[in-house]
């Protein structure tokens, strides 16, 4: 029987897939019964391109909530053998034919040993774009971009953002979950303004909890228009606890653009090693994620 860590059950091929979707009409990727999700309308697709009597259940590497688009999603499915041997050289194009045009799957391929769409993945970067000019945003970015109603200085952005990279508990910037860590190592956080005024957060760590990056982005805007000094952030960082002057933006403002994996020959030690809950300055300790 397949444990998780070391690949699909007997029978099966674990399949990689690549996507991107446009999260205004989705309820977040986890399926619901009752609601429009990413990971719904895949599987429901999968299951018919394939003709098959049974659901096959996707893994991904980050979920997102309602509203936030992804450019550069990563999943995993295990299929039978012969299942992924009758339609793997038809199943991109099947299931593009399948998909509504705000989910995309733009690769389906033969994962290799150690894969796991979720824990073998290091990094995980996301993209805030905001823009904070008077006649607010282009109608065309509108659903991917924030109207923040204040002048924003990008370089006092960046300034008190370089006061929360490296690993730290990010209780202060997540929604709590029970049994879950709030330890992350965020690895960039850094704002630019480009030629037509979008001014684009990225945000890179091996892996995000609930809330933060949009909590992150929050904080930081607050300084970009002057209601919080510089050091701010930080202290709220260091203080463990929410803020009730964090606000979590709105989410259509966030993209996920990129996961990240190690070589093919670490995949199945990184994925032992992120099922280990994280202690603080002593790396991945006993327990669950």
């Amino acid at each position: 029987m397949n444990d998780g860590v070391h690949g699909p059950a007997a029978g099966h091929v674990r399949v990689r897939l690549d996507l991107g979707y446009d999260g205004r009409d989705f309820s977040g990727w986890a399926r619901q019964t009752s609601r429009r999700t990413v990971q719904g309308e895949i599987e429901d697709a999968l299951r018919t391109v394939t003709r098959s009597s049974r659901r096959y259940e996707l893994t991904v590497a980050g979920r997102t909530d309602a509203g936030v688009h992804a450019r550069g999603q990563v999943a995993h499915v295990d299929l039978p053998e012969d299942v992924w041997a009758e339609h793997r050289e038809k199943l991109l194009r099947r299931l593009a034919g399948r998909l509504s045009h705000d989910v995309r799957v733009w690769r389906v391929a033969e994962a290799p040993a150690g894969f796991d769409a979720r824990f073998s993945a290091v990094w995980r970067r996301y993209a805030y774009r905001v823009v904070d000019q008077p006649g607010g945003v282009d109608p065309l970015l509108r659903g991917h971009v924030l109207w923040h109603d204040w002048p924003l200085d990008v370089a006092a952005m960046n300034a008190a953002s370089a006061g929360l990279l490296g690993e730290h508990d990010f209780a202060a910037y997540c929604k709590k979950r029970d049994g879950a860590t709030t330890i992350r190592t965020l690895q960039r956080l850094e704002w630019e303004r480009d030629a037509h005024g979008v001014i684009t957060a990225t945000v890179r760590a091996d892996a995000f909890c609930h809330n933060m990056v949009r909590s992150l982005v929050g904080a930081l805007l607050f300084v970009g228009d002057g209601h919080r000094p510089v050091d701010w952030p930080a202290k709220v960082l260091a203080a463990g606890v929410r803020d009730s002057a964090v606000h979590v933006v709105r989410p259509h403002g966030l993209t996920l653009e990129e996961v990240g994996y190690p070589a093919d020959d670490l995949l199945a030690a990184r994925n032992r090693e992120a099922r280990n809950k994280r202690t603080l300055g002593g790396g991945p300790g006993p327990g669950c994620c």
